[in-house]
């Protein structure tokens, strides 16, 4: 198994918004580390390309995801500077199927490494928090994909926007923060922070703990998505999503083509 050679054909499908078959019907003894390999060679390749690593996102944060497709941890995939949303307005030309969900962003001030990691520890290194909203878009066809294959395809990563107002670490408790999706002014989802590992702080440090096996870690002023909050909903050419977060205020974005 080519693990460089999977890797540019997931980073070509990438960048250029192309549906693909699932690596594992070729290569069905693919396991977790052949695909973290294939994600950080892919994202490598888009790095010497002229992007830039600025965090990590936590996927199959919610227990009931993780029990779904048979897996006690969640999943991390790579942030780049293409990634980031600086206006609220999603282009969807070249994306496949993409969803949206809401997100609370850690911005550290610290590094963080090691797998004695605490919630302490991410607490004191925690500069501020920002509501979010990550657009993820699977390059497989039809959203349909096994573990190995979501963590290659740098798990479903495409984009994300953060709010414009950070709040403090201590603003609120976090698992507690109520959350509500709306379409085209129809609410869709509503969920709670605590859907996030019970609290999203508790996936930074399972984050830290995943990295540390690979030599990795988080660097001072790196984004991380905790995870997502609801559901994904599908969102298509024309939609208004709105979500609104208590105490934290309501994000916006237009969908267009």
């Amino acid at each position: 198994m080519d693990l460089l050679q999977i890797a540019k054909h997931v980073a070509d499908h990438q960048k250029n918004g192309q549906e693909m078959d699932k690596i594992s019907l070729s290569h069905p003894n693919m396991n977790v580390e052949h695909a973290y390999e294939i994600q950080k060679l892919s994202m490598d390749h888009a790095i010497n390309n002229g992007d830039r690593l600025i965090g990590w996102k936590m996927g199959l944060t919610s227990k009931a995801k993780q029990l779904s497709v048979g897996v006690e941890e969640a999943i991390y995939g790579r942030l780049t500077s293409s990634m980031e949303l600086t206006e609220p307005t999603l282009h969807i030309g070249k994306l496949i199927h993409p969803r949206v969900e809401p997100e609370f962003a850690f911005i550290l001030n610290k590094e963080l490494k090691g797998d004695q990691i605490s919630v302490r520890d991410v607490w004191m290194a925690t500069e501020c928090i920002f509501p979010a909203i990550e657009v993820i878009d699977s390059r497989y066809r039809n959203f349909s994909f096994t573990l190995e294959d979501v963590v290659a395809d740098n798990a479903s990563s495409s984009k994300f926007i953060l709010g414009n107002q950070a709040f403090s670490p201590y603003f609120t408790s976090w698992d507690k923060v109520g959350v509500s999706m709306a379409r085209n002014g129809e609410t869709v989802q509503s969920g709670v922070g605590a859907a996030v590992l019970d609290h999203p702080v508790k996936s930074i440090v399972e984050l830290v703990k995943m990295l540390d096996r690979e030599g990795l870690s988080v660097k001072p002023g790196m984004v991380v998505l905790a995870g997502g909050i609801t559901e994904a909903i599908n969102v298509y050419n024309g939609d208004v999503i709105e979500v609104h977060y208590d105490q934290l205020g309501t994000l916006k974005l237009n969908v267009e083509l």
